[in-house]
């Protein structure tokens, strides 16, 4: 069985020793399990590429059965960001599978299999429960940029004049409408700050001042004065970030990225912030990742790097355990599913 003899990958899902007693967070999506697209028959679940007791408890706990992947599963816990070769193999071997949970909000790297087996096992993904401790960074990121906070720490010495920009009352763009889109305005209430929202469809994001397609970006960005990308990463999202688009931004803008490296220009990136184009960049995420340790982006002094730490194992492993408790018993009951991925539009 290929998943179980592959070694294993950076980006496997490895729960901490110690999970926290007390719930930190919540999955606001939580409670609102949508009908599947196609009937599923529900049977035992596999545990791949490599099982871990804090989700087979999860699967367990909801009335699930936990077994060896063979003819008999009905459904597969992916824990593992990648190894999506070994996914298809799976669900090519084993095509009575008719659901499949993937552990994270991102499923980018799963875009192949989603196209292969578009009308074949139902897919999930954990969009939606990670929404409070990324948004939580994204925000920080957001005030760590505006106020200096990278070049003054990388000065080592005392600064002779006082700079930085406060949040209050600034223009802030979201780009995505998803859970932590939500979140971020739920978060920046108490800064008074205008937010448009930026998104495929023209319907009214709650919370925002305004919403704007994705063809009106342009439009927003020249009077942006903090740009957050919260977007899912697909075709039509790639480098939606590049020159011509950062050239539109103010010299006194900065951008946040803790959704996927892709969405952003590296290249165009590391120039504008190189000629002050920018007051600043915090990345969470990066293209490529990880971002080789010569990337000139480590020594830009405006650039700050948080290495996708948004949304750590700790803050993450019960989230997932807890959306993989609630789908499994809409599995079984055939009720419902949360985080459901349109396997054509890739999220």
């Amino acid at each position: 069985m290929p998943a179980d003899d592959a070694s294993p990958s950076r980006y496997d899902v490895r729960p901490p020793e110690k999970i926290p007693t007390v719930a930190q967070h919540r999955d606001p999506l939580a409670g609102h399990a949508v009908a599947p697209p196609r009937p599923m028959t529900s049977g035992p679940i596999a545990i791949l590429p490599e099982a871990h007791t804090l989700f087979v408890d999860a699967v367990e706990s909801a009335g699930g059965t936990v077994a060896p992947l063979d003819d008999d599963t009905r459904a597969v816990l992916w824990l593992s960001a990648a190894r999506a070769d070994e996914l298809d193999a799976v669900l090519r071997a084993h095509p009575a599978i008719g659901w499949v949970q993937l552990p994270w909000a991102g499923v980018d790297a799963f875009a192949e299999v989603l196209r292969t087996h578009a009308d074949g096992p139902v897919f999930t993904s954990a969009k939606g429960a990670y929404s409070e401790p990324v948004a939580e960074h994204a925000v920080a990121l957001v005030h760590a940029t505006l106020r200096e906070f990278a070049p003054k720490a990388r000065a080592a010495r005392w600064a002779h004049e006082r700079s930085g920009r406060s949040l209050y009352g600034l223009n802030v763009t979201i780009v995505g409408a998803g859970g932590i889109a939500a979140e971020i305005i739920r978060l920046l209430e108490p800064w008074r700050c205008p937010i448009t929202v930026v998104r495929r469809g023209s319907e009214p994001m709650p919370g925002a001042d305004r919403t704007v397609t994705t063809a009106e970006l342009d439009a927003v960005l020249p009077d942006t004065d903090a740009l957050i990308l919260a977007a899912a990463s697909t075709e039509s999202t790639r480098h939606l970030i590049d020159a011509r688009r950062l050239a539109l931004m103010p010299s006194t803008s900065v951008l946040v990225n803790i959704a996927r490296g892709p969405l952003v220009d590296t290249a165009a990136l590391t120039d504008a912030l190189a000629a002050g184009s920018l007051l600043g960049a915090g990345l969470d995420v990066t293209d490529p990742e990880p971002l080789p340790d010569d990337h000139p982006l480590f020594a830009e002094p405006r650039c700050l790097i948080t290495s996708h730490s948004a949304d750590t194992a700790e803050m993450t492993a019960p989230l997932l355990a807890a959306r993989v408790d609630e789908n499994v018993r809409g599995f079984l009951a055939g009720t419902g599913l949360v985080g459901i991925v349109d396997p054509r539009e890739g999220y």
